[in-house]
């Protein structure tokens, strides 16, 4: 495989029309979507029901059962395989994130969490799951399709985790503001719902941009946003998505997947294309 992800720089692909995997169009009449977001997602999709979760997490459960049968076996978080990825909107940075940045127990998190701070808490294999400090050793989080409060340490769940209120670069409402937001939705689920996952929810509490939101922004056919995949120092990958919605649901299933197995897609991607082709040129 290394022949082959040589050959990951600076790479983009072709523009293909998506769909969300949850089945759940928001925006119907604004015609095709186009993009990558979904192009190595390998979930069943299935419709927007009362079953639903809080979007991909109901496929990877971030709280799982506490017994040897659970779905998905926890493991401890592997710095090493976190990928360094940055977004771009149009020529502006609007977040960027370093690989093995260092992750707390969440005993020590509640000494360093002020209200207002945006939390991650995350464990290898499963989607990252973010949450909102307001006060008094509770966060707001949205999970389950529903928009709760608890203990940071029993939402936690044993899993590490980390403040992040620097990973986007948009200037941050005031302190009262976000506890605010969070606080006054708690409660809400299914159909009130705006959010499509953890993150959004949260990043939208801190910045109360609707870019965060279910149909927050125009999907008129343009592709302004890239997200940058850095494997190494000579090594990335670019991908052009039409929304920071579709760019955040394909980088957290990045981080579920890991970077190896990232890495292992495009290669297989790029060895289907070169077959395609080779075919056309045969023919």
């Amino acid at each position: 495989m290394g022949n082959q992800v040589e050959k990951l720089t600076h790479l983009n692909y072709v523009e293909v029309p998506t769909s969300d995997p949850n089945g759940l169009e928001p925006d119907a009449d604004d015609g095709p979507r186009i993009g990558v977001s979904y192009i190595f997602s390998n979930d069943g999709g299935g419709g927007g029901g009362d079953d639903d979760d809080d979007e991909e997490e109901d496929n990877s459960d971030p709280f799982p059962p506490q017994n040897p049968l659970a779905k998905h076996e926890e493991k401890p978080f592997a710095p090493e395989d976190e990928l360094e990825c940055s977004v771009y909107f149009r020529e502006e940075c609007m977040f960027e994130r370093s690989s093995g940045a260092s992750t707390h127990s969440a005993e020590s998190l509640l000494n360093k969490c002020r209200p207002g701070d945006l939390l991650e808490f995350v464990a290898t294999g499963q989607y990252p799951h973010w949450a909102v400090y307001v006060g008094d050793f509770q966060v707001v989080h949205l999970h389950r399709a529903e928009i709760k409060n608890g203990f940071l340490t029993d939402v936690s769940q044993g899993k590490r985790g980390r403040i992040v209120n620097g990973l986007y670069r948009y200037r941050p409402l005031q302190q009262q503001v976000i506890v605010r937001n969070a606080v006054d939705h708690v409660g809400s689920r299914d159909r009130e719902l705006y959010w499509r996952n953890s993150e959004c929810f949260a990043a939208w509490c801190r910045f109360g941009r609707r870019e965060f939101k279910i149909g927050g922004e125009i999907r008129i056919g343009k592709q302004p946003y890239r997200l940058n995949l850095q494997f190494s120092d000579k090594k990335s990958h670019v991908l052009e998505f039409q929304s920071l919605e579709d760019v955040i649901m394909e980088r957290r299933r990045n981080d579920q997947i890991g970077k190896d197995a990232v890495m292992q897609e495009l290669a297989n991607h790029l060895n289907a294309e070169q077959d395609i082709q080779e075919g056309s040129l045969g023919n």
